[in-house]
């Protein structure tokens, strides 16, 4: 799917600002995508961009109306209903990462018709896909894989694309999350692909390209949380990468949300990914290790990164306090 830009990130009710989690990932990758935000009564969270009423979206020539809340359970409440059917009625779309189908809910769907406009549910894909060929395609491609989920992959995928860009050199973020597709205004919401056809969902989204184009391809799950390994397998072969950055947050004990699995150490986790990512580029290398050390003191940190520095010989970083600099020079 294609979401148009410019953007207005509806928060509605968040009861907090964590609850806008995606508005605010959408606001810090792509500021000027985002004209202002609408907040419904009670709402706890603020993007820090202009308040908006929905008619003054339209008249600042707004295009897409991004719900940009990730409530518990990914439901869609009632009570944004009539300013979401609004929106439509003045030529705006809507794009949604809830679990609850949009394009389902019948006043929208009714006013989408009525109006022309369009209804993404970007976790639910939009067209079907060839299962997964391995066939060796032109251009670059960089994974970025983890320890575990949430760790840092598509904060620093888009990092490693920025600093490309600086360089001049040529290079797309692919999104495969939800938040990611806001971000890059295409993508496939992978976790929402069935099984078979994940490959080769990765394969379309990184096609045949100039020999001297990256495709920055945003990981999901990790080979090691027993939950969302399917999904990494998937994109680590559809991907069919030439580099990988491992992700990892300091001082993580245990994989999310589960005590009795306690979180792998990075070589181990750089030598696995590896061993699958060769199936289908046998060349493939792993470049640097990113690092969340939001947790430590600044000294802190940077004694982990250089620790492991040491057992990996990689350039690791923060890549909200270092960048990711040294990661591209590897490259």
């Amino acid at each position: 799917m294609e979401i148009h830009s410019p953007y207005l990130l509806f928060l509605g009710d968040a009861r907090d600002q964590l609850a806008a989690k995606t508005a605010n990932g959408v606001r810090v990758w792509r500021p000027q995508w985002c004209v202002g935000q609408f907040r419904l009564p009670g709402c706890n969270a603020d993007c820090g961009v202009p308040d908006m009423s929905i008619e003054d979206a339209a008249a600042a020539g707004v295009k897409t109306v991004i719900l940009g809340v990730a409530n518990r359970g990914g439901a869609f409440p009632e009570s944004w209903t009539v300013e979401l059917v609004k929106a439509v009625g003045l030529g705006m779309d809507i794009a949604s990462g809830l679990h609850s189908r949009i394009a389902e809910i019948p006043e929208l769907a009714k006013a989408a018709r009525a109006n022309g406009r369009a209804l993404h549910d970007v976790r639910q894909p939009t067209r079907e896909f060839e299962i997964a060929n391995g066939r060796k395609r032109s251009g670059k491609r960089l994974l970025t894989v983890g320890t575990d989920v949430s760790v840092g992959k598509m904060f620093t995928t888009l990092a490693i694309e920025r600093e490309m860009h600086q360089r001049a050199i040529k290079a797309d973020f692919r999104a495969t999350g939800q938040t990611g597709i806001f971000i890059a205004g295409s993508g496939v919401s992978i976790d929402a692909v069935i099984a078979d056809f994940i490959s080769g969902a990765v394969e379309w989204l990184t096609p045949d390209n100039d020999a001297d184009h990256w495709d920055l391809v945003e990981g999901q799950g990790s080979l090691f949380n027993v939950s969302y390994a399917g999904v990494t397998i998937g994109l680590i072969h559809g991907a069919q990468p030439d580099a990988l950055v491992v992700c990892h947050e300091a001082g993580r004990p245990h994989m999310r949300g589960m005590p009795h699995f306690p979180v792998i150490d990075i070589p181990t986790c750089i030598e696995a990914n590896l061993q699958a990512a060769r199936l289908t580029n046998p060349e493939v290398i792993c470049v640097g290790a990113s690092i969340n050390t939001s947790g430590l003191s600044d000294q802190e940190g940077r004694d982990f990164c250089k620790r492991v520095a040491d057992e990996t010989g990689l350039p690791v970083v923060d890549p909200l306090r270092d960048g990711v600099a040294a990661i591209v020079d590897n490259i």
